[in-house]
Order: structure tokens, then sequence, then C-alpha cells
């Protein structure tokens, strides 16, 4: 299976940096992972910030995968269910899938509505560093889960 994160910016903080990679390596055991960062917007005005990376982020994308924005206000999954999309996607669906990651203004309005799906880690906001562990972390759990792993528990 292929999943690509495409995410805005780079992840500056060294702790999440080292989580990243290990999850990372982790995961190489069940995918192959790409993830594509491009250069944030240093504009102050939201919208014109969220167009720009939206529009960056369109050249990165590819028609024949599933296309999943990560958002507050997306759908919440368990992680067993998480699993079972991803199994669900894997098997019987696109076989790809690329996740969105907005930066710090979020993602452009028109860029969540080309998303097929829209998942959300939790109400609460965290910031897109963090959310980047946050994926990670589950696809390496989701795939333990449907390898019947214990790591889960």
């Amino acid at each position: 299976m292929n999943i690509k994160i495409i995410q805005v910016g780079q992840t500056k903080e060294a702790p999440l940096k080292t989580l990243e990679a290990e999850y990372e390596k982790r995961l190489k055991a069940f995918i192959k992972l790409e993830t594509i960062t491009i250069q944030s917007c240093k504009k102050d005005d939201r919208t014109q910030a969220q167009k720009e990376e939206a529009d960056e982020i369109r050249k990165h994308l590819d028609k024949n995968a599933l296309i999943v924005a990560l958002d507050e206000n997306g759908q919440e999954m368990t992680s067993e269910e998480f699993a079972k999309w991803i199994s669900h996607v894997r098997d019987f669906g696109e076989g790809k899938i690329e996740f969105v990651i907005g930066g710090s203004h979020g993602l452009h309005p028109d860029l969540q509505s080309q998303a097929k799906t829209i998942i959300s880690f939790s109400k609460m906001t965290f910031t897109h560093e963090m959310i980047r562990v946050f994926l990670k972390e589950q696809l390496y759990r989701a795939f333990m889960i449907l390898s019947n792993k214990t790591y889960h528990k």
C-alpha cells in the first residue's frame, strides 16, 4: 500500500522530528510512505495564505489516490475503526491514500471539498507539527491492529 502525506511547513521541534522518524521507520514494514513538505506561506492574511498553500498542495495530488484532509471538523474514529477503514481502502478501494495536513492557517475550503474524506483526531486544536506525529503513530497502530499484534492494547 502507498501512503503519501502532503504537509505545509517543516517540523521544527527536535523531539517531534525524532518521533516522526521513529514511526516512519516502523511503517516501512507495512507500507511505502512518502512525505512531501511544501513551504508555508508567510502572509498574515489567512485566506490568501490558505489559497497559496492549496495551490502548491494541488501540484502533488494524485487523481487516482484517495485524498484525505485532516481537519478538526472532520470525522472522528477510534483506532480500530481507523484500521478497518485503512484495510478497506487497501483491499477494495484506491489502494493509495494521500493525507493532506495544512499549516498554521488550516486548509483552504476548496481543498477540503476536493478531499473524499475529512478526518479529525480531536475537536481540540493541535499544532500541525503534532498532528503529523499523531497521524504516523495512528497509521502504525492501524497496521499493528491489522496484523493482530498487541501494540494497540
